[in-house]
């Protein structure tokens, strides 16, 4: 891994393969600061057939790079007494009584800015690089999910600073559209704007924004430098010299940010939508439980659906056949207040290929969804011979020792990617299904072999057996949405 300047990583954009942070969620954030660079610059599409010309053209991002060269270098300083980059210097006189270790900036490592988490306590001595800072405060004003602050509303700006609200992507999955470079990929995301890129927000006292007296309306955004740069957060670090004798941070004091308006659809262009369980519509959400390629088809259907050049998928569907991009999609996994983790997953794309795409994920879903139901069928039944006569209380721990669903999600994964790999080919789906099929119905079996081997060795134990593998094998035959025939689009 080679570490460079912001402007040298634009100027060398179409020699890097990616940028990398320890987390994906701290590479969504040095992404979005990318974007957000690039559109103060002026250095994006501006139309349609603009941004058609950058890609197959590769337009350098040389201008962007010149453009921050030139900027006044205490414009972009982390440790500026009057504007620190990405601050509220609002919070100084506060700092030394009311800031706790930097651990509490990382979002991994605090679940509510007041807790023990992950082995890192608020008050930690060690200090936090100033690289390492630089990124967590990205993720923050990204990332950080909702709940009260550490700071105190009465001795310092206001009540409402305590107010913690969930960040611009903290409760929805984000989706980058990847190129073969990471000037590739600041292009395929640099929506044109034809009204100008907006506010770059450098720090909070560059403009006026919200107090913390009383609870703000949210205000709109204008523009895309603006929304990529958002300040989600009240922030500010202070500065001490580390054992490597560079720049770190030994103290931060972290308090409520901006609010928005609700976003209209030209600063949604990447959400993918999906139904909540009331039936509601909304922005794909991040689950611990449910994993993103099991949601693979809503991002197709987006790709399928889409209006021509009026979003990201409409825009990467009119690119030529041999300009495959990857579309990766990130999200926080958030209780409350406590970061759970973070979800990422892959997913190719190939233009003119988004029908079979579809179908291969809509139904490859659907396939897994049939194995986890037999899966539990063949479970109760073992359950029903294993324990005649069980007691209420008892009933859940019972049949969990008979569940193999949650490895059948875990082992499924793969096979679907390859499934997704097989339909971005020129091949007719259906061989490729029928293999996904066959390859979870056997690892089926094998899974529910697994969870009934610790039945006794006596009549009940070999009944049980018999009969579980027995319902799991009628089960997989019965409604299989795997294709009999040839079936599935080219």
């Amino acid at each position: 891994m080679v570490t460079r300047s912001t402007a040298e990583t634009l100027e060398s954009a179409d020699e890097l393969r990616c940028v990398a942070a320890p987390t994906p969620g701290e590479t969504v954030a040095l992404i979005e600061f990318f974007l957000a660079v690039c559109y103060a610059s002026g250095c994006y599409p501006e139309t349609e057939d603009e941004w058609q010309d950058w890609i197959t053209g590769r337009q350098p991002l040389t201008d962007a790079a010149a453009w921050l060269r030139a900027q006044p270098a205490h414009e972009w300083d982390l440790f500026d007494q009057a504007a620190p980059f990405g601050q509220n210097a609002l919070l100084a006189p506060f700092l030394d009584r009311h800031g706790a270790g930097p651990a509490q900036l990382v979002i991994e490592h605090v679940g509510d800015y007041n807790q023990f988490f992950d082995h890192h306590h608020l008050e930690h001595p060690a200090p936090l690089a100033a690289a390492a800072a630089f990124r967590a405060l990205l993720a923050q004003h990204t990332y950080g999910p909702g709940g009260r602050a550490r700071i105190s509303g009465k001795e310092t700006l206001g009540p409402t600073i305590t107010n913690l609200a969930v960040t611009r992507l903290g409760s929805r999955v984000r989706v980058i559209a990847q190129g073969d470079t990471f000037g590739d990929t600041l292009r395929l995301n640099l929506a044109p704007y034809p009204d100008g890129p907006g506010t770059l927000n450098r720090t909070w006292t560059q403009k006026e924004r919200r107090g913390f007296r009383t609870k703000p309306t949210g205000r709109p955004v204008d523009g895309p430098a603006d929304l990529h740069s958002l300040l989600g957060r009240s922030v500010l670090m202070r500065p001490v010299t580390g054992p490597d004798g560079q720049a770190a941070v030994d103290q931060v004091l972290i308090g409520a940010g901006e609010l928005l308006a609700p976003l209209a659809a030209p600063y949604m262009q990447d959400a993918v939508y999906a139904t909540t369980a009331a039936g509601a519509t909304k922005a794909l959400w991040p689950s611990a439980t449910r994993a993103l390629w099991r949601e693979a088809h809503a991002l197709y259907a987006a790709v399928a659906d889409r209006k021509k050049g009026t979003d990201l998928y409409g825009r990467i569907a009119t690119l030529p056949a041999d300009r495959p991009v990857t579309l990766w999609a990130v999200g926080l996994v958030a209780k409350q207040t406590t970061a759970i983790t973070w979800v990422s997953d892959v997913f190719p794309f190939v233009p003119g290929r988004e029908a079979a795409l579809r179908h291969a994920a809509e139904t490859g879903a659907r396939i897994a969804e049939h194995v986890a139901a037999c899966l539990n069928k063949a479970a109760y039944t073992a359950w029903g011979v294993a324990y005649p006569n069980p007691k209420p209380a008892d009933k859940k721990a019972q049949l969990a020792r008979f569940d193999a669903r949650g490895e059948h999600w875990a082992a499924t994964a793969q096979p679907f990617h390859t499934l997704l790999d097989e339909a971005a080919g020129d091949g007719p789906l259906t061989d490729a299904l029928r293999a996904y099929a066959s390859t979870l119905h056997t690892t089926a079996q094998r899974l529910l072999k697994q969870r009934l081997a610790s039945l006794p060795p006596n009549s009940r134990g070999f009944r049980a057996h018999a009969e579980s593998t027995e319902r799991l094998s009628a089960e997989l035959g019965k409604n299989n949405p795997a294709p009999a025939k040839e079936d599935s689009p080219a």
